[in-house]
């Protein structure tokens, strides 16, 4: 191959070669360079597609250099087992190329201790000629080091390889995700930008009054507003509070109280907690209701004094209501056994439980929805499920009948700050279209070499 010499005219190739420069030059902008000798302002912003294509351009059309053909784009996967080096290695250049892209690399991240899965493009130019024997040489790399920051390498003019961080600015900002149910609420909410820490948040404050089993239908309608961090190419960082949930047109939306305690209420200013969770097991189904029935052990008929949750073993169980445990031991045939005591002369129960969740213990206070055991089959049983069992005043009632108390009513300069910040609200949905475009950005890959559709 032929080496740069400087006592030569460089009018053939320098301009050849710097419009493949330039093409890799590219990648750096929609960026802000945390290099030290970065002087320039803020460029312009770019959106994902934006990015990918500039990436696309400067890998894939730079001008070949002499006796390589036109560079090729390969995506590599780090696989168990790999090092950095070897990964790089699997593109087809030779191992001192590698050795020394990876050295360059290390002048600004970890290159040893790497995760399998970890992803990384390339662009490599193969020598040309009939037979193109020979090893590859790399032209440029770009390694993504964080969810807002990247590494790239570009070959200079004199063959050397340069190395250049680049960050994204993040900002905050509160999005709507509205749209069908259709397949299970993770999967379409997910398909609008939402993460499964927001979904998880919907489907336990709906918990009081929606079974997401027996109670949702495809086509049904939901709406959410949450907070979260973005870059400036749309990829979503974080997320943070759910400020409104609507699903089949009930709606909820959160509120700071006056004394700091948060929570979430329907338009009416009621609390939407209630006194009791609906059902202790998310996701779970009836499996026998309460009153008399055939014992499935002892085999004759005698009374079913609570409600039968069928779930997987591990299924987490939570506390139906603010309490104290009462009981945390094994009892009889209901196996391990969970009794927590509520307000009013109102206690749970929770039996036949595979084991307890950490710390729960006689007399540890827990709260509403807080993980207090977890489905299993020990006692008298056929399979795992929960029996859940509610008591008035010592009295064993039917947990999906009972009469349980309501929740905070707001009232005053209270209910007057939510009325004012259920507008704000409200004037959002208003003006957000069925998942706008901003929202599908937000659900966007993460992985820009899939979405060029490049070559692996």
């Amino acid at each position: 191959m032929q080496e740069f010499d400087p006592r030569r005219p460089t009018l053939r190739y320098t301009p050849r070669l710097m419009v493949g420069i330039g093409g890799i030059c590219a990648l750096a902008l929609g960026w802000k360079l945390t290099a030290a000798e970065a002087t320039a302002p803020m460029p312009q912003k770019l959106d994902a597609a934006a990015i990918v294509m500039l990436q696309h351009e400067a890998f894939a059309q730079a001008e070949a250099l002499p006796g390589f053909a036109r560079p090729e784009n390969v995506a590599v996967k780090v696989l168990p087992g790999d090092t950095l080096e070897a990964a790089v290695a699997r593109t087809g250049v030779s191992s001192e190329e590698a050795r020394r892209a990876v050295r360059t690399l290390g002048e600004a991240m970890d290159t040893v201790h790497i995760k399998a899965g970890m992803t990384f493009d390339a662009s490599i130019a193969r020598p040309s000629g009939e037979l193109g024997a020979g090893e590859a040489r790399l032209v440029g790399l770009s390694l993504r080091t964080g969810p807002a920051t990247a590494i790239t390498l570009s070959r200079t003019f004199d063959g050397a390889l340069r190395l250049r961080e680049m960050e994204e600015a993040i900002r905050s900002e509160t999005t709507v995700a509205q749209g069908e149910i259709h397949g299970s609420l993770y999967e379409s909410a997910a398909k609008l930008g939402a993460t499964s820490s927001v979904t998880s948040k919907v489907v336990k404050l709906f918990a009081h009054k929606l079974d997401f089993q027996r109670d949702i239908k495809a086509g049904d309608e939901f709406k959410l507003v949450f907070e979260r961090k973005v870059t400036e190419s749309g990829r979503v960082v974080e997320t943070g509070e759910l400020e409104y949930a609507e699903v089949k047109g009930v709606k909820f939306y959160r509120f700071e109280r006056n004394n700091g305690d948060v929570d979430y209420f329907d338009e009416t200013g009621k609390n939407i907690r209630g006194f009791l969770l609906r059902t202790p097991v998310d996701g779970a189904r009836i499996t026998s209701n309460f009153g008399p029935r055939r014992h499935p052990v002892l085999g004759f008929r005698r009374s079913h004094q609570g409600v039968d949750f069928g779930a997987g073993t591990g299924t987490p169980i939570l506390a139906a209501g603010d309490g104290v445990v009462v009981e945390a031991r094994r009892w009889g045939g209901y196996g391990n056994w969970v009794r927590l005591r509520h307000a009013n002369g109102w206690e749970t129960g929770y039996a036949h439980t595979s084991r307890y969740a950490k710390g729960i213990r006689a007399g540890v206070r827990v709260k509403q929805g807080q993980v207090i055991a977890y489905v299993g089959t020990t006692g008298m049983s056929t399979g795992p499920h929960l029996h859940y069992e509610v008591w008035r005043n010592g009295q064993r009632v039917n947990p999906i009948g009972a009469k349980v108390p309501q929740g905070t009513i707001l009232a005053g300069a209270e209910l007057n700050a939510f009325k004012a910040k259920m507008a704000r609200i409200d004037t959002m949905l208003a003006k957000a279209g069925p998942a706008g475009d901003e929202i599908k950005l937000a659900a966007a890959k993460t992985d820009t070499v899939a979405q060029a559709n490049l070559r692996r």
